[in-house]
């Protein structure tokens, strides 16, 4: 049996108690990506709700708006991975500094537009390179987190604090964009997404000294090899289009719900109280020490999600949609923080990125289809049909997570042979007999 040595952590080693968020907090270094990532991943939860609200303003049509932020979200879903696999091969800083000056350009053109009252087709024109350009910020703050924290109990929490922190985004960024488009001008949200994309990309880009480095080995490695050839990285893409689907779905659906009771304001107040469930699920996960496997995690709270998405449609009062709104918005963080923790077992530290900005990019195109399946569903048919995208894309999705669930179990999760908390390369039984 070969020898092992098996280092003891130290008192400040984030291995070394329960993992919570005072501990993931303490990490050295941290705050300086975590403050200006929070300013620069703000506008992503401004970006769809402000091009509906502008869009329907100066056409008169949910469908065309819809179509309008598809256009933005199905851009951002194709381009995002590059933008992981860039960023993994030649540094984030190298891809922040020109995504966001494209994104503001292209945010500033397309708000001129659509007040010009341009054609449909001059809006998608514009549309495509604004989601192209999308800073993938969450993604690059949990590959930063990775560097941070490498094999760490602390990183399921820095999983949970990540989701809590794109949640709390979409509590303010929803309410901030409907105030900004109700009370100023229905061009303010997307003048204040471009600007704020613009100052804090710009800031988190300057943050050097936390990115993940890249060497001439690392580089080679991800030049050749992609996370999208991992099998369970592609069940997870699968899930998380059904996890888009209810961010989209909600969004088009509360804001004619909000419309046709003549309550234009109160949308933002809806969207928050979801997100508001999801933020608060999420600080919660990540406070628990989880005894159960995550890939079952994961099965449970995507059933409970699908189980509460499927009562939207048949709400009709402000309560009633406020509390059903709750109760998904909070089955959908741990299902989030769940995929998230398993992108660690089953990819490379090298290609990490570019596996979050894929999870990112399902996300994004779930939203642009039930965007758009939504806003078509409350033009043609009743109020609140648009509530039915939410309850397919999840029923679809989680059937195919029952399907194909055995591919998430990382290699070799059932021949490794733990050897102490803190050691980061586990030995597999089959070395141990050499």
């Amino acid at each position: 049996m070969a020898s092992t040595v098996t280092t003891e952590p130290s008192k400040d080693s984030p291995a070394s108690s329960r993992p919570g968020y005072g501990q993931l907090l303490r990490t050295p270094g941290a705050w300086t990506f975590l403050l200006p990532g929070f300013a620069a991943r703000q506008p992503f939860a401004m970006l769809t709700l402000s091009i509906v609200l502008l869009v329907q303003h100066t056409t008169g049509s949910y469908g065309a708006a819809g179509a309008v932020a598809a256009a933005t979200g199905v851009s951002m879903a194709v381009f995002a991975p590059c933008t992981g696999r860039l960023a993994d091969r030649c540094g984030q800083r190298a891809v922040l500094i020109p995504g966001v000056l494209a994104h503001t350009l292209s945010g500033l053109t397309l708000t001129a537009l659509a007040l010009a009252q341009a054609p449909l087709w001059a809006l998608f024109a514009a549309a495509v390179p604004m989601g192209a350009s999308v800073p993938q910020i969450g993604p690059m703050v949990r590959a930063r987190w990775g560097v941070k924290l490498q094999d760490s109990p602390l990183m399921t929490t820095a999983a949970a604090f990540e989701s809590v922190t794109d949640e709390l985004t979409f509590v303010v960024g929803p309410l901030l964009a409907t105030a900004l488009c109700t009370t100023v001008d229905p061009a303010a949200g997307l003048v204040a997404e471009a600007a704020l994309t613009l100052i804090g990309g710009l800031l988190f880009a300057a943050r050097k000294s936390t990115q993940p480095r890249v060497t001439a080995a690392g580089h080679a490695r991800v030049a050749h090899a992609s996370a999208l050839r991992v099998p369970g990285v592609r069940v997870l893409i699968m899930t998380f289009l059904g996890i888009g689907a209810v961010f989209g779905g909600m969004q088009v659906s509360l804001a004619a719900f909000s419309e046709s009771i003549g309550e234009p304001g109160l949308n933002g107040v809806l969207y928050g109280v979801f997100a508001a469930g999801n933020m608060l699920s999420g600080l919660v996960c990540g406070a628990i020490a989880w005894k159960a496997a995550p890939q079952r995690r994961l099965l449970v709270a995507y059933g409970a999600l699908a189980l509460t998405a499927s009562g939207l449609w048949a709400a009709h009062s402000v309560p009633v949609l406020a509390g059903l709104g709750l109760l998904v918005g909070m089955c959908i963080a741990p299902a989030l923080i769940t995929g998230y923790t398993l992108v660690e077992g089953l990819v490379p530290a090298g290609a990490r990125t570019e596996a979050f900005t894929w999870l990112t990019g399902a996300v994004a195109l779930g939203q642009a289809a039930a965007v758009t399946a939504a806003g078509q569903f409350e033009d043609r048919f009743w109020d609140g049909a648009g509530f039915l995208v939410p309850m397919g894309g999840t029923a679809l999705a989680l059937v195919a997570l029952l399907a194909l669930r055995s591919r998430l179990v990382p290699p070799r999760a059932t021949k490794v042979v733990a050897r102490g908390a803190a050691h980061r390369e586990p030995v597999a039984i089959g070395e141990m007999r050499r």
